[in-house]
């Protein structure tokens, strides 16, 4: 009967083994080897193995080696004996029928049969998941093993080696624990400890080393993962402060850098860079000075950048001061903010468009209307032609006192067209009454046909209590101001007398009749 002994002394000698020796100790022959004679077998039989301790099986069963001293020999037949084989013998034979060794010397082998072909203790596919945040990626690997280790204060560690080829595998320089929140980097204290009896499994790869993005290597991996998180904080950093720099410089080109300043604590705060600026335009000062943004997007328009907004201002202000506006229309408040502007952004109105709108007042007021502009000079010496557009631009924006003279000056407009004449206080006083232009340009024009005969007859029967008839008295009539009644009432009674005391003559009476007949 074959002899494990023997099996293994040949083994280590370089000998060629029969192949009943061969598959008592697990071993796979290189080439075909004709069987040694059964004469030639002497030494180990399970009486050489102590008190739990089997010689360790073939590989090829699949079965689990359990730790240094255990092992499962279904195939051998063997059972537990009484005596010890040496510690050499057996880390040899371990070694030798091709399971792999740990550090403490335990043989380590693959656990079920989906394994074979593998080195010993390697388990096919990517190392799992949970380990990724350890040692990257997974994948290219064609398998993984997890070895077990003891430091010098006792403490139990593992070991990740990857299997880069059929025959190649590489261990990480890392240590790691598992404990209840997972895989945890561990640092183990080796200090003098022996770490026992150990041998070659197999080729192994370099030192894992890890290539921080600016080339800087570790083979610590504990000291990688800090340097790689302090990097990306401190690019995070930068980058908040790279928008915070850049937002600062675009407002200071327009003097609204006071605008940004409240920002700078999102550096410290870890505020992603990319909401720098939507922060900006959520602050109580950024909606206050561009206002006219909230109104056009209530009116389904989109809202303008702040170039384009302060463009727009910018163009206003030119047109206005070309035509001579009042500064009040366009004087700068809080921050830059032209508050006479917001309504033209809100209402969409383009520079030209408003350019036209003042070039029609302007005209309207200033070069259709003659009159009204001799009046205004007239009773107002002071008001210049910017007063008079701000008022027809806007009359709601204009102040009261341009709108009473500009209303005056067109009364007064209307009087002097009609050939007639009138002061500033009777002219503010129609005003004031509600008489528009339109309605004094149409009863001077009534008055001027009527207001000459009218007079003649008020001085001819002044004696009757009927006189006199002035050109105030027609206004009374004609536009329906206080004492109209009266006023009317006075002229209808003088035609009267002109009809009764002058009828068929010629003369004033004749030209009473006649201009009479006309109202």
């Amino acid at each position: 009967m074959a002899n494990i002994r023997t099996a293994l002394q040949k083994l280590s000698r370089g000998q060629a083994l029969t192949d009943e020796e061969a598959a008592m100790i697990g071993y796979t022959q290189p080439t075909v080897t004709p069987a040694v004679p059964v004469s030639t077998r002497t030494g180990l039989s399970a009486s050489d193995f102590g008190p739990g301790e089997i010689p360790v099986q073939a590989q090829s069963t699949g079965d689990i080696v359990s730790d240094r001293y255990t092992a499962m020999a279904k195939a051998a037949g063997l059972t537990p004996a009484t005596s010890t084989p040496s510690s050499d013998d057996l880390y040899d034979l371990k070694r030798r029928v091709g399971y792999g060794i740990d550090a403490q010397g335990n043989p380590i082998v693959a656990s079920d049969s989906t394994n074979k072909g593998l080195p010993a203790g390697f388990t096919a596919g990517p190392f799992p998941a949970a380990l990724e945040k350890l040692f990257g990626s997974s994948a290219g690997y064609l398998g993984y093993r997890i070895e077990n280790d003891v430091d010098k204060d006792g403490k139990t560690f593992f070991r990740l080696s990857v299997l880069t080829s059929p025959n190649s595998w590489q261990t990480f320089g890392a240590a790691f624990t598992q404990g209840p929140n997972g895989y945890e980097p561990f640092s183990p204290n080796y200090g003098t400890k022996d770490a026992g009896p150990s041998g070659p499994t197999g080729p192994t790869g370099p030192t894992k080393t890890y290539t921080a993005p600016d080339g800087r290597i570790f083979t610590d991996l504990n000291a990688y993962n800090a340097y790689i998180t302090q990097t990306k904080e401190a690019a995070a950093t930068a980058e908040r402060k790279s928008a915070y720099d850049l937002l600062y410089q675009q407002f200071a080109k327009y003097g609204l850098q006071a605008l940004v300043t409240p920002l700078e604590g999102l550096i410290k705060e870890g505020v992603p860079a990319s909401e720098f600026a939507i922060r900006l335009r959520e602050t109580d000062a950024y909606q206050k000075r561009f206002a006219a943004n909230k109104s056009r997007i209530n009116k389904g328009l989109a809202a303008l950048s702040e170039a384009e907004y302060i463009g727009l201002e910018d163009a206003y202000q030119g047109i206005m001061r070309q035509y001579g506006m009042p500064e009040t229309y366009y004087t700068r408040g809080d921050m830059g903010r032209q508050e006479g502007f917001e309504k033209f952004i809100a209402g969409d109105v383009s520079p030209k468009e408003l350019e036209t709108r003042i070039s029609t007042a302007y005209n309207r007021v200033i070069n259709a209307n003659p009159e009204v502009v001799q009046s205004l000079k007239q009773y107002y010496p002071n008001i210049t032609n910017g007063d008079i557009l701000s008022y027809v631009l806007d009359p709601e924006k204009a102040l009261t006192d341009i709108n009473k003279k500009v209303t005056a000056a067109e009364i007064g407009g209307a009087a002097l067209g009609a050939g007639l004449g009138i002061n500033v206080a009777r002219a503010e006083e129609l005003g004031a009454f509600g008489v528009t232009k339109a309605q004094a340009e149409q009863g001077y024009q009534n008055i001027a046909e009527f207001l000459e005969p009218a007079k003649k007859l008020g001085d001819i029967y002044r004696r009757s209590g009927l006189g006199p008839y002035t050109q105030a008295v027609a206004e009374q009539e004609v536009f329906g101001i206080s004492g109209a009644a009266d006023a009317a009432k006075k002229r209808k009674q003088l035609t009267q007398l002109e009809t009764a005391q002058f009828s068929g003559q010629v003369g004033v009476g004749a030209l009473g009749r006649e201009r009479a007949g006309q109202f």
